[in-house]
């Protein structure tokens, strides 16, 4: 399990936890483009639970992600989400 000064970190023991299920599922064969599968299988829902915490409220759901507004509202419109 993973700590950080006596501290659980469990959205990184989650994301452990998946990436070794996923390691285990692929019966031998060798994964390709991880970084890229990952990014793409996490960035959306990611997107989606910060909007939906911040309300809709784009500046805040930016500044929760430590990104401005204006690569909020482009990634939204790649990831199909913009209104």
């Amino acid at each position: 399990m993973s700590r950080t000064q006596g501290k659980e970190l469990p959205l990184r023991n989650h994301t452990e936890r998946v990436l070794s299920d996923y390691f285990a599922s692929l019966n031998g064969h060798r994964p390709a483009r991880l970084y890229d599968m990952v990014l793409r299988e996490v960035e959306e829902p990611l997107f989606r639970a910060v909007l939906d915490y911040s309300a809709g409220n784009q500046t805040r759901a930016a500044g929760i992600l430590g990104i401005n507004r204006a690569t909020l509202r482009k990634k939204l419109r790649e990831l199909g989400l913009a209104e």
